[in-house]
């Protein structure tokens, strides 16, 4: 279910609020844990069954994985397995299985059998909370969760459970036992959620319309001009699909009287790849550091186990993202600008003008984005060799006024607002009364044409779903 779908909109969203407002304190996470699950069921009838088995599993091992010494480790991988092992059969089986096929088939080997299941919503998110849980109740980070209601609450809280922002356990402990949301709060979600919807619904769809047909396998090869105009559609849209799908969850989170990290700080106006990674999907960052890089040793090992160490975490990244090789690629990709960045040789770009290192980031962060939607790698191929052959000529990519100006908004309005002096204008902005009643005026009014457009307008999932 899309929060920017009429069905959300006007008859799902206003009774979750209502049932919840007037429902006494002791009922409110019941409330909530009862919509949360509904709203994940109605479109995973069946996983949700799936995601609620381990997620007891997840709960029953809580004490366990905190007895000391090698009991408790041992209960931790149990429970860190059985989640990888979840991941792993709906997301990568059939995936390894291709993999697999053609050097069996040389071998003389009969087809393996692919299990074709659908992919749980939101399953990679799922997945690493759950396992966040279990890692930091061992590691004495967090402490276990009170009631079985709570620890589902927090698995399944609709306003994050599809595509983040990945939480710990001990960041929404406290808000579980006890919180408050004046009219601050729910009126900061509200307008913080119109924005989010505006952001979709505006911008990130309008772009996506030019994205697609410029990868559309069907419309034939693609020139220059055509494939940086469809390089740069796709970097607009899946940064304003994302950011306005997490601003749509922070804003919904916010008037429950949850307040959940920020996910996202103007990466486009990043002076490198490693400062565009401290920006984008900064609870995936931040998870990839803790549960990954420094239990691989982070950089206590020397330079060159560093360097292996960073290239891996991105490397596993990309496949996180999906079951492709193009998005392992795209995870290699970055974890090779992320060691370059570390390089003494590398250091040079830090005497150029910050423009310049604000564009050049921005150019690879974009070659980055034509491997990541690209549908395979010969596409790849043909799309990276269009964008650096300037005279090639290909199929015509039309592209009409309102998307030209969705993508012009887009791309200057990202790189404005990441300007050091915007942001404190911003800043002083937001102290003066007359300037935020302005700004949340114009926010309703953005919100409000964004859902006239979501009711006239066909079905348009956000980007993350997927993953």
């Amino acid at each position: 279910m899309l929060f920017s779908s009429p069905l959300f909109l006007f008859f799902v969203l206003p009774p979750a609020l209502l049932l919840y407002f007037i429902a006494p304190k002791a009922l409110k996470n019941a409330v909530l844990l009862i919509a949360s699950l509904l709203f994940y069921a109605w479109g995973e009838p069946v996983a949700v069954f799936v995601v609620l088995a381990s997620a007891l599993l997840d709960y029953g091992l809580g004490p366990l994985v905190t007895r000391p010494g090698p009991e408790g480790s041992r209960w931790l991988a149990l429970g860190v397995s059985a989640n990888i092992l979840l991941l792993f059969v709906y997301k990568y089986a059939d995936f390894l299985i291709d993999t697999l096929q053609p050097p069996l088939s040389s071998l003389g080997a009969p087809p393996l059998p692919h299990l074709n299941l659908a992919l749980p919503l939101g399953v990679s998110f799922i997945v690493f909370e759950k396992i966040t849980y279990l890692v930091d109740l061992r590691r004495g980070e967090s402490q276990r969760a009170k009631t079985l209601r709570d620890y589902l609450l927090f698995v399944f809280f609709f306003p994050k459970v599809l595509a983040g922002p990945i939480i710990k356990y001990h960041e929404i402990d406290g808000p579980l036992r006890d919180r408050k949301a004046d009219w601050d709060d729910r009126t900061w979600g509200f307008l913080r959620f119109l924005w989010g919807l505006a952001r979709k619904v505006l911008i990130a769809d309008v772009c996506g319309q030019v994205a697609d047909r410029a990868f559309d396998p069907a419309n034939g090869p693609i020139g220059f001009a055509g494939a940086w105009i469809g390089v740069l559609a796709f970097t607009v849209q899946i940064y304003f699909d994302f950011a306005g799908y997490s601003d749509m969850a922070l804003g919904l989170a916010r008037m429950f009287g949850f307040r959940l990290r920020e996910n996202f700080a103007h990466p486009y106006g990043a002076t490198s790849v490693t400062e565009f990674w401290k920006r984008w999907h900064i609870s995936l960052t931040t998870w990839i550091r803790s549960y990954l890089y420094i239990p691989l040793g982070g950089n206590r090992h020397g330079a060159a186990r560093t360097y292996l160490n960073l290239w891996l975490c991105f490397l596993l990244s990309g496949l996180w993202h999906g079951a492709a090789w193009t998005f392992v690629l795209w995870g290699a990709w970055h974890g090779a600008f992320m060691v370059l960045d570390r390089q003494t040789w590398w250091k040079w770009t830090e005497r150029l003008p910050s423009p310049l290192r604000v564009a050049g980031a921005l150019v690879l962060v974009m070659i980055g984005w034509a491997i990541f939607r690209s549908h395979g790698l010969p596409q790849l191929s043909e799309v990276l060799g269009a964008m650096v052959r300037p005279g090639l000529d290909g199929q015509f990519l039309a592209v009409r006024s309102h998307e030209a100006t969705a993508m012009a908004i887009g791309l200057l309005g990202s790189l404005v607002a990441a300007a050091p002096q915007v942001r404190i204008l911003t800043e002083r902005a937001a102290a003066l009364p007359a300037a935020r009643a302005a700004a949340s005026l114009a926010i309703v009014a953005l919100g409000l044409l964004a859902i006239a457009k979501a009711v006239t307008t066909t079905f348009n999932p956000f980007l993350y779903f997927r993953f």
